[in-house]
């Protein structure tokens, strides 16, 4: 009786500061409806003990209810995401534990290692359910806003080519190569001998997979190596979605190894998630908490002010700085439409309970890019001290040709 009526005047003090399309459903067969709407998302306690996660609705403790089936949610994932934001929001005091914290984990190769097979290792077929046909996880770049998933991510790689002036013949490095499109995009448009580097075994076997499919294996070497193993010097060096694994307090040496790894006159280019903290705080709520757990262990995002100050500790000049949240935001939710077309080949690939870690990750990361929780820059920069006269004086050369092309369907990069 005593949580009963914790659970009654909660869900007046809900009511009285906004109106939910939420359903809430007893263990004893009664349900609630916070407001006159229908119900877009129904929340199921099976026992009076699973209260509890309402009563402190933070985003780790509903989402780690969901995902260990404590509660059951039903309605689509963006749904979802969005009210209980709205529950976190009217019920808990943004500081504390719940405020956009800075926590330091540590960084060596073998727990770098592990918490890149954690997150990329799950299956190569459950990654093509809801990426699109080149497998390319990271943000895409609607350069006009209408184009198709796959579309976008040849733009993005495209864009990213250009960005760094790659030329006929040169050599290019990317960190965290991923299943190996921008390499391949790399050696098919400018014959560029290519180097891309995975912690992920199963990212590496199928990238070899494509690259000699393609033909391309003179042209390509995809390594399972650390990046600080790499040796050599190389003309371009891109790394995309990859720093976010790298650490706070590593950044300065990450960047100086990079500053290594480049050509005397070489370009090289950042592309990462950070934190719109300026103090590098994680996602307010919980959610922070959330994505640790269960989805990117030891992840860690910088401000840019922090990722700008850290290039230069490196000894790299920034060049050009372009925030690509909000195409993001669109990535984000592309994919989440994908996930939730194809749940039911998912499942059986992941298994119900990674099943729904991924259901509210996506969701949840289109939210927190459309809210400005997060964000997405692209960097480009060169040594630092480099003499002006041969670099470009407008950003006119990463555009030209990109505004005057015909307008027909981009290609698509093929697994």
């Amino acid at each position: 009786m005593f949580v009963q009526n914790q659970l009654k005047s909660w869900i007046a003090s809900i009511r009285s500061k906004t109106a939910l399309p939420l359903r809430i459903e007893l263990w004893n067969g009664q349900h609630v409806d916070l407001s006159s709407e229908a119900p877009r998302v129904t929340i199921r306690l099976p026992t009076v003990a699973s209260a509890r996660y309402l009563l402190n609705p933070s985003l780790a403790n509903l989402g780690s209810a969901y995902v260990e089936g404590n509660i059951e949610v039903k309605g689509t994932a963006q749904d979802m995401i969005s009210i209980c934001n709205a529950l976190a929001r009217n019920t808990l005091k943004p500081e504390g534990k719940l405020a956009r914290i800075v926590r330091s984990f540590t960084h060596d190769k073998s727990k770098d290692a592990e918490a890149i097979r954690y997150h990329y290792d799950v299956s190569n077929a459950f990654y093509e359910q809801f990426l699109d046909p080149g497998l390319v996880y990271s943000c895409a770049y609607f350069e006009q806003g209408d184009e198709t998933l796959a579309q976008a991510q040849v733009k993005k790689i495209d864009h990213i080519l250009k960005k760094i002036q790659l030329q006929p013949g040169q050599t290019l490095l990317d960190i965290g190569c991923g299943w190996g499109a921008l390499v391949m995009r790399a050696a098919q448009q400018y014959g560029a001998r290519c180097v891309g580097v995975t912690l992920s075994e199963n990212q590496y076997a199928l990238a070899r997979e494509r690259v000699a499919a393609a033909g391309l294996a003179h042209l390509i070497d995809i390594r399972l190596q650390d990046y600080r193993d790499v040796t050599g010097q190389f003309d371009r060096i891109t790394s995309v979605g990859m720093f976010e694994h790298v650490g706070l307090k590593h950044l300065p040496n990450y960047f100086s190894i990079i500053n290594k790894l480049l050509a005397p006159d070489g370009m090289a280019m950042n592309h990462g998630i950070t934190s719109t903290d300026p103090d590098n705080g994680e996602t307010p709520y919980g959610g922070g908490e959330f994505i640790e757990k269960y989805v990117f262990p030891h992840g860690e995002l910088a401000h840019i002010g922090n990722v700008l100050k850290t290039m230069q500790q490196g000894g790299l000049e920034v060049l050009d700085v372009e925030n690509l949240r909000r195409h993001y935001a669109r990535t984000c939710a592309l994919w989440t439409e994908n996930f939730e077309a194809h749940a039911e080949q998912i499942r059986p690939l992941a298994g119900e309970r990674r099943f729904r870690i991924w259901h509210v990750y996506l969701a949840g990361c289109a939210y927190a890019f459309e809210q400005d929780l997060i964000s997405l820059y692209q960097i480009v920069c060169v040594k630092a001290g480099r003499r002006s006269s041969t670099l470009p004086w407008s950003r006119n050369y990463m555009y030209a040709q990109e505004n005057t092309q015909e307008t027909r369907p981009a290609p698509v990069l093929t697994p």
